[in-house]
Parts: structure tokens; C-alpha cells; sequence
């Protein structure tokens, strides 16, 4: 009996002790599981702050204006709040009576502090409510222009290209606020995954604040979407609008293109009939002007009315703007009246030479060309031009107010073409001068024959436009005594475009005949010099006597 008590009581032991060991076993399996498991969740823990991390990195890449605008909202925060305590804390001080030293430079620490965040406020307070405001505003759509000439047409389009691309901008602003929404709202899954393993306040602090911007966000998307729509919708309206003005416009142009066109032809027709049927240089030229300023002025009219609406006011406008205008535009004003005076007047006309004295020179010229404002002369070789100028050849543009200020001499005025022209020759004193005047006037005569015969007709054609006494066309032949002998001049017509050709041919047959005569000899500038031996003189009241 005793060996079974004891037999029962060593198989307890070791039934206890087995179960002892059992229990230890699991203990320490439960405890190595739980530590796998807290490691696990640190590993994930740290994964998804390392993917926290990489999306805080990507959005400060995109250095993003809303991102910027958030951070200046929460800044005006903050300092609003610091400015309520400060404000708490200055009503404190101030209250209490007794300061300390410390607390009496606190105060006015404080005050200080006071000024800088309340003008710091003011430049933030709209931060305050809205922290989007100028990003959620849409671009400004000025007032629209009316098309109503082609001008305004390269507006209209230039507006419609800038709404566009302002447009745009907004858009991508949109499309930019789209994107951050979205790294938000994975930031948010990814804090809710951290406080499903974690639930430390630090976490769930973030997970708060990303929230309530994701939250700001959302709702300023919201707000653009809207603003889009309408924007959108209001700028179709715009582009559609321009574009009928456009169509108008360009519709008008084409009309008056037509209507121009058909009046370029019309003149154009008209000149080849003037070319055909007028011979004359003089009158074709006239004519032809008067044509080409016609066809300018009707082309001008045309436009004038199509463009402008109101004409009574533009009147209105010229009408206070013609003294201002008449001042700055005067010399231009007088060159059109001194045109009128040409054209109408008769006293100078294409192709006529003429003599123009301007700013102390002379210029003696054919009028090739006069238009609205000047006279254009090419400059000739002429008598001038040796003695004076020394120059020729060159386009002499005269205004045409020059009419009433400046000395023009017409050479050819109607229908004269001949100018008298003269010649000097100096004969000594003991020359036979009677033969010397019959020989310079049978030369001149000889030689202006042709145009002393031109003349006459021409002078007497002239007698029914003004009145001629002295009509003489023979040449003429003068003497005078001058210091160094007989001056013989000796004066012709000759034609006026070629002054220089029969001056030269009458000069060398003058100095031939003059030289051929032994009783005449031609004077230069000369000097004689008379020798004389003086004469012995004697003394007053000379004697052969000597005076004692």
C-alpha cells in the first residue's frame, strides 16, 4: 500500500513539473510573438512615414502658389493669435498698479510688439477668411470693343488671343489645385494607416491639421470648377461675338476693296484716253495730275464715309482743333494755298525754267515735277551756275509757299522761250569804237536771227493776256566809258534752255573781229610806266657875277 502512495505521488510530481515546463514554453512563445508583432508595426510604421516623407518632398517641389497661399493663411493665423494674447497680457499689466521694473519694460516691450503684428495684420487680414481669394478670382474681362474698322479688327483678335491664354492660366491653376488634392488625400490614407497601428497624439495632430487643408482645398476646387464653367461660358460668348464684328468688317473691306478697284480701273482708263488724244507735254502732264489727284481724293471720300459714323462730330472735333492745327501746320497750309496759286494761277508750270533765290543762293533749273507741297527743279548748267554756284546737276526741292515769300523768276513763262542775253568787251580808248558797235551788232544779229523772229510772235500772242509797250526784239548795243576804256555791250534773244551754247559762239566771232581791225584793240587790265629824265634847273636870280 505504501509503495502505491508513493508510486502515485512520484507520477504527480512529475505530472506537475511537466506541466510547469509547458506553461514556461508558452510564455516565452507569446512574448517572442508579440515583439515580432511590434516590430512589424514599427517597420510599417517607418514605411509609411518614409512615404509621408516622399510626398512632402514632391509637393515642395512643385513650389506650388496654393501651397504658398495656405502657409500666408496660417501665418495670419498665428500671428493673430499671438496678437490676442499680447493684447490680454498688455491689459493685465496696465490694470495692475503696482509694476515692477520688469514688468514696466514688459509693458512696453510689448506695446511695441503690438504695433508690428497689428501692421503685419493689415497686410494679411485678407488671408484671414479666404486664403485663395486672388487665386480663386477669375481672370478680368475688360469691356469688349466694337469692331468697326479694320484697325479694331487686329484688337479684337489680340482680345481674344488674352482671354485665352488667361484663361489657360486659370485652367492649369485648377489642374495644379487637382494635384495637390490628391497627394493630400494619400498623405490622409496614409496618417489613417499609421493610427490604425499607432495612436500616439502626434500622429493623429497631423492627420488633423491635413484634414482641415485638405478640406480648404476641396472647397476652393469646388469654387473653380464653377468659376470655370461660367468663364468658360462667357468667353465662348465673347469669341463668338468678335468673330461675327470680324466677319462684318472683313465683308466691308472686301466691298470697298471692290468699289476702289473699280475706280483704280476707271482712272486708269481715263489716262490711257489723255495719253491717246492730248499731244501736248505741257497739258498732258496737267492733265494727268489732275486725274491722279482725283482718283486720291474720291478713293479718300470713299473710306471717309464708310468709317466715319458721326461726321457732325468730327467736324465738331476739327472745328476747336483748326487753330492748334493752322499754328503747327503752317508751313504746310501755305505750300497747298501756294499750289493752288501755281496750278490755278498759270505762273509756273512743268518743264518751265525758273530762278529761285533761297537762303542767299540762286538755283536755275526745268520744273520736272510740282505737287501738293514743293516744286522739284533739276539744276542746269547755266551763266549762274559758273559764276556763282560752281555747281549743277542737282534736284532742288522748293516748297511751294516760297511763291509769297521768295523771289521765282519764270524764263519761260507762256509761251515765250527766249531770254535776253548779254555780252561785254572792252575796247581802249583810241579804238575806232563806232566800227566796233557796227561789227558787235552785225555778229549778234547774224547769229539771233532765228529767235529775234520767235520772239516777235511769240510778244504778240502775249498782247491779248497783258499789256507790252516796248516789243523791240532787235539786238541791242550799248557804249559806256568805264575807267579802263569803252565798254561795248552788246545784248540778243537767245534761246532759254541753252543760254551758254550761243553766248560762247557770239563771244569768240566778237574777239575775231575785233581782232582782224587794226583800229580796234580790245582792253585788259594793263599798266604803263613812264620814264622821263629831269631837266637841270638853276638857281633863282643866277649871274655870273660873284657876290661879295
Amino acid at each position: 500500500m505504501k509503495k502505491i502512495i508513493f508510486s502515485l505521488l512520484i507520477a504527480s510530481s512529475l505530472l506537475f513539473s511537466s506541466n510547469i515546463t509547458n506553461d514556461k514554453n508558452i510564455s516565452e512563445q507569446e512574448l517572442q510573438i508579440k515583439l515580432a508583432q511590434e516590430d512589424a508595426k514599427k517597420e510599417k510604421i517607418a514605411k509609411y512615414l518614409s512615404d509621408l516623407k516622399n510626398i512632402e518632398e514632391r509637393i515642395a517641389k512643385k513650389d506650388s502658389v496654393w501651397m504658398k497661399s495656405y502657409s500666408s493663411y496660417l501665418t495670419s493665423l498665428d500671428v493673430r493669435e499671438s496678437l490676442e494674447k499680447i493684447v490680454d497680457r498688455i491689459n493685465f499689466l496696465q490694470r495692475k498698479k503696482n509694476k515692477t521694473l520688469s514688468e514696466a519694460d514688459e509693458l512696453s516691450a510689448l506695446i511695441a510688439r503690438e504695433k508690428i503684428l497689428t501692421s503685419q495684420i493689415e497686410k494679411l487680414k485678407k488671408k484671414d477668411s479666404s486664403p485663395f481669394s486672388d487665386l480663386l478670382t477669375p481672370p478680368n474681362i475688360d469691356e469688349i470693343p466694337s469692331i468697326k474698322n479694320p484697325f479694331d479688327i487686329f484688337a479684337g483678335i489680340s482680345l481674344i488671343k488674352t482671354l485665352d491664354r488667361d484663361f489657360n492660366d486659370y485652367v492649369l491653376k485648377k489642374d495644379e489645385l487637382k494635384d495637390l488634392i490628391s497627394l493630400l488625400r494619400s498623405e490622409i490614407r496614409i496618417y489613417s494607416e499609421i493610427l490604425s497601428l499607432d495612436e500616439q497624439s502626434e500622429y493623429k495632430d497631423k492627420a488633423e491639421l491635413k484634414l482641415k487643408q485638405l478640406e480648404r482645398f476641396e472647397s476652393a476646387l469646388d469654387t473653380m470648377k464653377v468659376t470655370a464653367d461660367v468663364y468658360q461660358k462667357r468667353l465662348d460668348i465673347i469669341t463668338v461675338s468678335i468673330n461675327k464684328e470680324v466677319e462684318a468688317q472683313m465683308f466691308k473691306i472686301a466691298k470697298i476693296g471692290v468699289v476702289i478697284f473699280i475706280v483704280f480701273v476707271f482712272f486708269f482708263l481715263l489716262k490711257l484716253f489723255v495719253k491717246k488724244y492730248i499731244t501736248d507735254n505741257e497739258r498732258f502732264y496737267m492733265a494727268n495730275k489732275i486725274i491722279t489727284f482725283g482718283n486720291f481724293t474720291l478713293v479718300v471720300l470713299i473710306l471717309f464715309f464708310n468709317y466715319i459714323e458721326n461726321v457732325s462730330y468730327l467736324v465738331t472735333i476739327l472745328g476747336f482743333a483748326s487753330a492748334g492745327i493752322a499754328i503747327a501746320m503752317k508751313d504746310w497750309f501755305m505750300s497747298i494755298l501756294g499750289w493752288l496759286v501755281i496750278v490755278f494761277g498759270g505762273s509756273i508750270h512743268v518743264g518751265d525754267r525758273i530762278r529761285v533765290d533761297m537762303d542767299g543762293m540762286k538755283y536755275v533749273g526745268d520744273v520736272m515735277d510740282i505737287s501738293l507741297l514743293r516744286m522739284t527743279i533739276l539744276e542746269d548748267i547755266t551763266l549762274t551756275s559758273i559764276m556763282q554756284n560752281r555747281r549743277a546737276g542737282r534736284i532742288i526741292f522748293v516748297p511751294n509757299n516760297y511763291v509769297f515769300t521768295r523771289m521765282i523768276a519764270n524764263y519761260t513763262h507762256s509761251s515765250l522761250k527766249t531770254v535776253w542775253d548779254g555780252i561785254s568787251i572792252t575796247i581802249t580808248y583810241d579804238s575806232n569804237h563806232k566800227k566796233a558797235m557796227h561789227l558787235a551788232k552785225e555778229i549778234t544779229k547774224r547769229f539771233s536771227k532765228g529767235y529775234t523772229d520767235i520772239t516777235r510772235k511769240q510778244l504778240n500772242k502775249l498782247r491779248n493776256q497783258y499789256s507790252l509797250k516796248n516789243t523791240n526784239v532787235e539786238p541791242r548795243i550799248f557804249s559806256f566809258i568805264e575807267s579802263n576804256g569803252i565798254v561795248i555791250d552788246a545784248w540778243y534773244l537767245t534761246n532759254a534752255y541753252a543760254t551758254l551754247t550761243l553766248r560762247s559762239v557770239i563771244s569768240t566771232e566778237i574777239v575775231d573781229a575785233f581782232m582782224a581791225e587794226d583800229d580796234i584793240t580790245i582792253a585788259y587790265p594793263t599798266q604803263m610806266l613812264h620814264l622821263e629824265k629831269p631837266a637841270k634847273r638853276t638857281p633863282p636870280f643866277a649871274t655870273d657875277e660873284e657876290i661879295v
